[in-house]
């Protein structure tokens, strides 16, 4: 198939099916607002009551990381780099283990709601608002994204107003948020993730009829280099190798599974600890799902365009339009299935921007006003609602500031990096290495941000080259060249992209720094400043008489909390049973308790005591 500038449009039932999906969430809402009472305290609104089950937590949890940057830019990555991608299924699986293992123990046991608590719990005031500060801006942003890019994505294809998909997002996100809490963001997550995958498997479903079967896709993914999946080169300016997204990939989404407020406050929701440890391994295989399933979608969408590329033929102006794109020109002939795709990717723009307004609502509450202001439990309750709402507003009006940030999925994650990476650093910090202290780990915050932020803009304002980037042939041989009104010389030009033709136009302008340090992968960007933290930190808190300091049990990570101490421990004990049951010798002691009364009073009939029972000598 060909791509062609004339593809379907909007009709009646795909708005039906969006509106649909916006108004069920608001009930949700609506619903965890009145239910039991209402929200009446600040725990209730902000952690659920402490009493979520793992089930809709991990579905919550999953619902957050399949947001639209997962939607759209994740099959785009596939379609031009490659189903390298696929490899995070392996970094999906450390995180998981070390934030269940790592730090869910502590969190849960120090029974915090904000994890910036514990920086202060674990050093003093100063890095808990240096931590927190730090949130708040990177979630701001990071929710600016979420909600401008597939709006912007989406207007651009299907025609949807841009703003009045903005606005009506955030208004939306922003009421469930402000009226139910928690439990409204977690149910209403369960609800959105049902729809995500509707959304994505009816794309697949339809591509694979199209295409005549899975095996003609893989076919012609093989020939066309996207079947990538290994690739060793340790060099660390390749955007995307083995490497890159294993170990940068590690710490990078470990900063957000571990230690970021959105995340940790669900699971640390539960009831108990065994609950918020199953939620973190039940989310482990909806991340694999969900994967397989972009990955998969971007396979399809290589396949279906193999052979004239809508974004180099300029029908699209950014790829992160190609799965629209594709979605209207499968699904034209199925009224309402293209809204279906549109409310599945922005059910994931409403899953992760709730849950960012109520993680900063959470933060705010427990960090910048509980500490400071004498308030009671109701009036902490409302403000709790205040925050929601004032943060809604501001994640609507940051929005605009996504449109300078270019491709989605990079910008989604060099933000999380950039920031995440040093407060992961100052978190394993404190939780890892007990001879840390308050000026280590100021000291090396500081210093793990100054240098994230330096290599981070210093990516954006100097692109990487090609060689570092390597995208794949996107081909344009079967277009059709006097439908999409081109020239004759089209072809010739786009031999070599424009971007291609600026970078080499410009390599002699660039700076030593530019094609090295500025080049390097972003997911290292979180690798970089968790490492300086650490190295910082450690060196400056042992100069600083760190070893002298006397830490309370239970604000380090402790080997019970290990789940390998605590598997060596019960097969150690059952050792210790079985030698114990073999050396046993019972005591002449009498019988009681739960054997039969009627032989309370005799002693057991062994060898050394046979000279009598009842006192009565044999």
């Amino acid at each position: 198939m060909s791509a062609s500038s004339a593809v379907g449009t909007f009709v009646v039932w795909d708005y039906v099916v969006f509106a649909g999906m916006l108004l069920i969430s608001a009930a949700i809402g609506i619903y965890y607002a009145i239910a039991d009472g209402g929200q009446k305290t600040s725990k209730d609104f902000l952690m659920g009551g402490r009493s979520m089950t793992a089930v809709p937590v991990a579905l919550s949890l999953t619902a957050s990381f399949m947001s639209a940057v997962t939607v759209l830019g994740t099959p785009s990555e596939v379609y031009r780099f490659g189903a390298m991608f696929g490899i995070f299924a392996i970094t999906y699986t450390c995180v998981v283990i070390i934030s269940a293992e790592i730090f869910l123990p502590v969190f849960y046991r120090l029974g915090i709601t904000s994890t910036y608590e514990y920086l202060e719990i674990r050093f003093n005031k100063v890095i808990r608002l240096c931590g927190t500060i730090m949130f708040i801006i990177q979630t701001i942003l990071y929710t600016g994204i979420v909600i401008y890019a597939p709006a912007l994505a989406l207007n651009q294809v299907t025609g949807f107003h841009l703003w009045g998909a903005v606005v009506s997002t955030g208004v939306v996100c922003t009421f469930y948020c402000t009226m139910g809490g928690l439990k409204a963001v977690v149910w209403t997550d369960v609800f959105q993730v049902g729809v995500m995958v509707a959304g994505f498997t009816s794309v697949i479903i339809r591509t694979v009829v199209v295409q005549g079967g899975i095996s003609p896709i893989l076919n012609d993914s093989y020939h066309g280099g996207r079947l990538n999946f290994w690739d060793f080169d340790p060099n660390p300016l390749r955007r995307h190798t083995f490497w890159t997204i294993v170990f940068g990939g590690t710490f990078t989404w470990t900063g957000i599974y571990g230690v970021n407020q959105a995340q940790v406050q669900r699971y640390i929701s539960c009831k108990t600890r065994f609950h918020a440890k199953m939620s973190l391994y039940v989310n482990l295989l909806g991340l694999w799902a969900i994967l397989a399933c972009a990955v998969f979608a971007g396979l399809c969408l290589y396949s279906v365009y193999k052979d004239c590329d809508p974004w180099t033929a300029n029908i699209v102006p950014a790829p992160d339009q190609l799965m629209p794109y594709l979605v209207l020109d499968l699904l034209r002939d199925f009224p309402g299935v293209p809204g279906l795709f549109v409310a599945c990717a922005y059910s994931g723009t409403l899953s992760t921007v709730s849950s960012s307004i109520n993680a900063l609502a959470a933060v705010t509450v427990e960090d910048l006003i509980k500490p400071y202001f004498n308030l009671s439990e109701r009036q902490l309750s409302w403000t709790s609602k205040g925050m929601s709402l004032l943060y809604g507003v501001l994640c609507i009006g940051m929005a605009a500031l996504a449109s300078l940030m270019g491709s989605l999925l990079q910008a989604a994650l060099s933000i999380f990096g950039m920031i995440g990476g040093p407060l992961l650093g100052l978190f394993a910090l404190g939780i890892l290495f007990p001879w840390a202290n308050p000026t280590g780990g100021l000291v090396g915050l500081v210093c793990g941000f100054a240098v994230s932020l330096w290599v981070g803009i210093g990516s954006q304002v100097y692109s990487a080259l090609p060689e570092s980037t390597r995208p794949l042939h996107l081909s344009t041989a079967g277009c059709n060249l006097s439908s999409l009104a081109v020239d004759s010389n089209w072809a010739a030009a786009t031999e070599m992209t424009p971007l291609t033709t600026t970078l080499l136009n410009e390599a002699a302008d660039r700076p030593y720094l530019a094609d090295h340090w500025y080049s390097l992968s972003y997911l290292y960007f979180s690798t970089v400043g968790t490492l300086v933290v650490l190295a910082v930190g450690l060196i400056v808190s042992l100069l600083t008489g760190g070893r002298k300091q006397h830490l309370e049990y239970g604000k380090t990570l402790v080997q019970e909390d290990l789940i390998f101490y605590s598997l060596f421990s019960s097969c150690k004990a059952n050792d210790e049973k079985q030698v114990e049951m073999l050396n046993w010798k019972p005591s002449p002691t009498k019988v009681s308790g739960t054997v039969n009364p009627v032989f309370s009073d005799i002693e057991l009939d062994l060898p050394e005591n046979k000279e009598k029972v009842n006192g009565v000598h044999i």
